[in-house]
């Protein structure tokens, strides 16, 4: 029990134990899930009969076409949270370096291993962006270093020049580079480091259809890696049969939307304007973001107030390197970022802190 309540408290999304009307704790495409991909998932209940396939070969296939990379550089997991855990399990890393806030998913794989971890700590002046002390800290001594692009909770996108110093460095240094990509896709295109993967053999990309095609329940995470014994070894800390029929479906039909991915995009730069103007205007402390949630800073209570009129947003307090008044919060639909901005607004106008 000890343990559910630890999960809950550390990600969003927990509407089986609030009363909730809407949810901005998590960050999914507020255009939901394709129509297509809903179909696929009830047309694998037919398949439920039989096994999944254990090499998921035609899921492979499209995702290999999708990314233009080879099928042999391509793991998949029931979620990205999985294939951190596998990767960790595989390389072992005595020393992990985990820049924060980030994603407490990344510190929850590092210690499954029983090894060292390290924080590399942002600041809110820097709008939480790394410097070059991160180079001074990964030594010879590092085996392993996470980053995200776009970083969660704050949403900036690294730059591209910079990420490739610390591809460069960390090679020569003999460190894996664990990228989690699970939100680029809501940022501009071309942002991706998947071409680098073949350049760089340390480096490993972890992305999810969960986030971009409104999937959190089918659980379908794959990895990307150019070095084929690492890929190997990852892949023996997975389960056999761990991608179910109805992920395998699913996942094959996502990869041929890509055009919904660019309406997401366009979609989203509009609303986070939208939503981070309304919130800027209510005397909000918003921080830069290039994706499809916001971090943002305000001295009043608004988790509990919010809770109180069916909202959930993401309480940031419990994240290591952030303090209380810290919340996340997703763009969602114009209608819902709206009703948000009204409910912060009589908080606000109330005074009840």
């Amino acid at each position: 029990m000890k343990n559910i309540i630890g999960m809950k408290a550390i990600h969003g999304g927990d509407v089986y134990r609030n009363h909730v009307k809407t949810d901005f704790s998590v960050n999914v495409n507020p255009l939901g899930t394709p129509k297509a991909v809903e179909a696929a998932l009830h047309n694998a209940v037919k398949e439920c009969g039989k096994y999944p396939d254990i090499t998921a070969y035609s899921l492979k296939e499209a995702v290999s076409e999708m990314l233009n990379v080879p099928e042999k550089n391509l793991l998949f997991g029931n979620g990205a949270s999985e294939l951190f855990m596998a990767v960790v399990h595989a390389i072992r890393p005595k020393k992990t370096v985990i820049l924060v806030p980030s994603f407490y998913g990344y510190e929850y794989a590092a210690e499954a291993a029983g090894g060292e971890v390290i924080y590399y700590e942002t600041k809110a002046e820097n709008n939480f962006c790394p410097g070059d002390e991160l180079f001074l800290v990964l030594t010879e001594d590092v085996n392993m270093l996470f980053l995200a692009n776009p970083n969660n909770p704050d949403g900036n996108l690294t730059d591209r020049r910079y990420l490739r110093n610390v591809l460069q460095h960390c090679r020569e240094k003999g460190i894996y580079v664990v990228l989690d990509e699970c939100f680029i896709e809501f940022c501009d295109a071309e942002m991706s480091s998947v071409n680098e993967a073949k350049e760089f053999p340390n480096l490993i990309i972890v992305r999810a259809f969960t986030k971009i095609f409104a999937i959190p329940g089918v659980r379908l995470g794959y990895l990307v890696c150019s070095d084929p014994k690492l890929a190997e070894k990852t892949g023996r800390q997975l389960p056999e049969w761990n991608i179910s029929t109805f992920a395998q479906a699913a996942g094959c039909e996502c990869a041929k939307h890509t055009a919904f991915i660019q309406e997401t995009v366009d979609y989203i730069k509009r609303e986070r304007r939208f939503l981070a103007d309304g919130l800027r205007k209510l005397d909000i402390t918003v921080f830069q973001s290039d994706a499809n949630f916001l971090l943002i800073y305000s001295e009043q209570h608004l988790y509990e107030k919010l809770l109180e009129k069916g909202i959930l947003i993401r309480d940031c307090a419990n994240f290591r390197g952030l303090s209380e008044g810290y919340y996340r919060i997703a763009v969602k639909s114009r209608k819902e970022n709206e009703i948000l901005l009204k409910a912060i607004g009589e908080i606000k106008q109330s005074g009840d802190i």
